[in-house]
C-alpha cells in the first residue's frame, strides 16, 4: 500500500438471516456522519448451508480533497481488502482461501461453526477442523481477532451483525470514534436496547480479548443434557470435560455414560481418570492417537460378560425392538428364546477371583476347558425365564470381584502405561497401539482367540519397543500390518502358525507329592 493509497476496504461475510445487509448499511451512515466518500455493494452467492452474502464496503481514509470524485471499486480485489468480517468460521475460510486475506488484512471472524450439508452427509465424521481453519486465518493476515460471535450473541440477545459492528468498532479498524457507532444504532429504532448491548460486549471482547475460558463443547453439552442425568453430576462431569479438547470432550462424554450404564457413577469416573492421564501424556501432534485411545479406552471397559448380555437382553427397548423387526401388530404374542451354550471359562469368569481361578486351573487339569459346554435354551418372554436372566444381571454389585474384570482391568492398566509411554515416543505407533484392543471381542471361544492375537501382537511388536530394543517408528508399519491381518483372521488361524513355529515352546510342569521312604527289614547274621 503506497503513501497516497487512501481507499480503505471492508468486506463482510455473512450468513443468510444473519443480519448483514443491515451491518453495512450501519457502516455506510456512519462513514457519511464522518464526512467520508463511501459505496457499498452486495454480492449474493449461495453456500452449502443457506444463502450467503459478501457485502463490499469501499471508503476513503480522510475526506476527499477540493472536487475530487473518488472512484470505488464494485467488487472486492485480492490483496486490497483491508477489513474482513465473518459470522462464521468456515466463512472466513472460504474468504481466505479466495486470496482476501493478506499481510495487509484484519481479520475478525468468528470461531463457532454451522456445519454445511457435505460435513453433514458424510458416512463417519466429515467435519472440518476449527483448528486447522483458525490457524490459516492467523497465519495469513495482519492481525487476527477470533472469538465466539454466537455466544456473545445469544448471552445479549441480540443478532449477530451487532455482534460483528462492536468487534469493528473494538479491534481499531474503523476510522471514526465508537460514539458513532452507537448513535447510528439508537438511530436504526429496532432491538436498540439488545444491539447496543451486543455492541458494547464485543467491543471489549476485540479491544481486549479474554484468555478464553475452558467450555465444554457443544456436542458434549448436547450428549450430557439427552442423558438427562441429575444436575449435581452433569456439573462435576462438565468440570472433568472442559478442560480437554472438544473432540475428547464428545468422545469421553458417550464413554463415561457407556460405563455408567455398564457399572456405576464411581465407574465412571475411573473413565475419567484414565482420560485424564492419557491427555496429560499427549503431545499436540498425537492428537489423532489420544482420540482412538479414548474411543478403545470406553469400549474396553465395557467388555461384554454373562451379566452384561443378562442386562441387554432383557431391557424394554430391546423387547420393543425385536417386536419392530419381527412386524408385530398390537396384541401378537411375541416369544422371544435365547440360546447359551457357557462353558467352564464363562461360569468361572463371573465367579470370584480365587473361586474362578481354581475352577479354571481343575478344568484345565481335567481336559474340560473347551468341551464341557451345556445348551440353553431360556424363554427371556416368560416369567421364569426373565427371572432367571435377571438374577444373573443383578450381579452386577459383585463385577469387580470377578475373575473376569481383573484379567481385563489388569491388561488394561499394562495398555494405559505403553499408551503414555509411547504418545510421547511416537505419535505413529501411539496410534496403532491404540486400536490394538479391536481384537478382543466377545465372550466363548471368540474371547480366547482375541485374547491370544492381544498377547501375540504384545509379544512380537510392543513388548520390544517398550524394553528399547526396538525403534518405535520402524514397529509402528509392522504392527500396522499385523494389526490388520489380524482383524481378517477369525478362525485365528495366525495364532496356530505362531504356535507351530520353530523355536523354544513352554512346557507345562506338573508338580506330586514325594513318595514315602520304603521301610526295609535287616535281618543280622548269626
Amino acid at each position: 500500500m503506497t503513501p497516497q493509497d487512501n481507499s480503505y476496504g471492508i468486506l463482510i461475510a455473512a450468513l443468510g438471516g444473519e443480519g448483514g445487509g443491515v451491518l453495512a448499511d450501519w457502516l455506510v451512515q456512519c462513514a457519511r456522519r464522518h464526512g467520508l466518500p463511501v459505496q457499498a455493494t452486495s454480492v449474493p452467492g449461495v453456500a452449502q448451508r443457506t444463502g450467503a452474502t459478501s457485502y463490499y464496503i469501499e471508503l476513503l481514509r480522510e475526506p476527499a480533497s477540493g472536487s475530487a470524485h473518488p472512484v470505488f471499486g464494485l467488487t472486492p480485489v485480492a490483496g486490497r481488502v483491508d477489513v474482513l468480517v465473518a459470522s462464521e468460521l468456515l466463512e472466513a475460510a472460504r474468504m481466505v482461501e479466495r486470496g482476501f486475506v493478506t499481510g495487509r488484512t484484519t481479520l475478525i471472524a468468528s470461531t463457532h461453526r454451522v456445519y454445511t450439508t457435505v460435513e453433514k452427509m458424510h458416512m463417519a465424521d466429515g467435519r472440518q477442523d476449527p483448528q486447522r481453519l483458525a490457524d490459516a486465518a492467523r497465519a495469513l493476515a495482519r492481525h487476527a481477532v477470533l472469538f465466539d460471535m454466537e455466544a456473545v450473541t445469544v448471552k445479549t440477545g441480540t443478532v449477530v451483525s451487532a455482534v460483528m459492528f462492536g468487534a469493528l468498532a473494538g479491534a481499531g479498524v474503523l476510522p471514526w470514534p465508537r460514539s458513532v457507532c452507537e448513535d447510528v444504532i439508537r438511530e436504526s429504532g429496532k432491538g436498540v436496547q439488545a444491539s447496543l448491548a451486543g455492541f458494547a460486549a464485543a467491543f471489549d471482547e476485540a479491544a481486549q480479548p479474554s484468555i478464553p475460558a475452558a467450555e465444554v463443547s457443544k456436542d458434549a453439552l448436547q450428549v450430557l443434557a439427552d442423558a438427562q442425568l441429575l444436575s449435581v453430576l452433569q456439573g462435576e462431569w462438565m468440570v472433568r470435560l472442559q478442560t480437554w479438547p472438544p473432540a475428547v470432550q464428545l468422545l469421553a462424554a458417550h464413554g463415561a455414560l457407556r460405563c455408567r450404564d455398564y457399572q456405576n457413577d464411581r465407574y465412571a469416573q475411573t473413565f475419567f481418570d484414565h482420560v485424564q492421564g492419557l491427555v496429560d501424556a499427549t503431545p499436540p501432534a498425537a492428537s489423532e492417537a489420544l482420540e482412538e485411545a479414548v474411543r478403545h479406552l470406553a469400549l474396553w471397559m465395557c467388555f461384554e460378560d454373562v451379566i452384561r448380555v443378562a442386562d441387554l437382553k432383557t431391557r424394554r427397548s430391546r423387547y420393543a425392538r425385536v417386536a419392530s423387526e419381527a412386524q408385530a401388530k398390537p396384541g401378537d404374542i411375541v416369544r422371544v428364546t435365547e440360546h447359551f451354550k457357557p462353558g467352564v471359562d464363562e461360569v468361572a469368569a463371573v465367579l470370584p477371583r480365587a473361586l474362578g481361578q481354581w475352577l479354571v486351573a481343575l478344568a484345565t487339569k481335567r481336559g474340560w476347558m473347551g468341551k464341557a459346554h451345556v445348551g440353553l435354551h431360556i424363554r427371556s418372554t416368560s416369567l421364569w425365564g426373565y427371572l432367571m436372566l435377571r438374577s444373573l444381571a443383578w450381579l452386577r454389585p459383585l463385577r469387580p470381584r470377578s475373575l473376569r474384570y481383573a484379567q481385563e482391568h489388569e491388561t488394561l492398566g499394562a495398555w494405559l502405561a505403553a499408551m503414555r509411554q509411547v504418545l510421547g515416543q511416537s505419535p505413529a505407533l501411539a496410534l496403532v497401539l491404540a486400536g490394538l484392543p479391536q481384537v478382543l471381542k466377545g465372550y466363548g471361544d471368540t474371547q480366547v482367540r482375541g485374547r491370544e492375537n492381544y498377547a501375540r501382537l504384545w509379544a512380537l511388536h510392543v513388548a520390544p519397543v517398550l524394553g528399547g530394543t526396538a525403534d518405535a517408528e520402524q514397529v509402528a508399519p509392522r504392527l500396522r500390518e499385523a494389526l490388520r491381518s489380524t482383524l481378517a483372521d477369525p478362525e485365528g488361524k495366525l495364532n496356530q502358525a505362531h504356535r507351530a513355529a520353530p523355536g523354544p515352546k513352554a512346557q507345562p510342569v506338573f508338580w506330586a507329592a514325594k513318595a514315602p521312604p520304603r521301610e526295609t527289614t535287616v535281618t543280622p547274621r548269626a
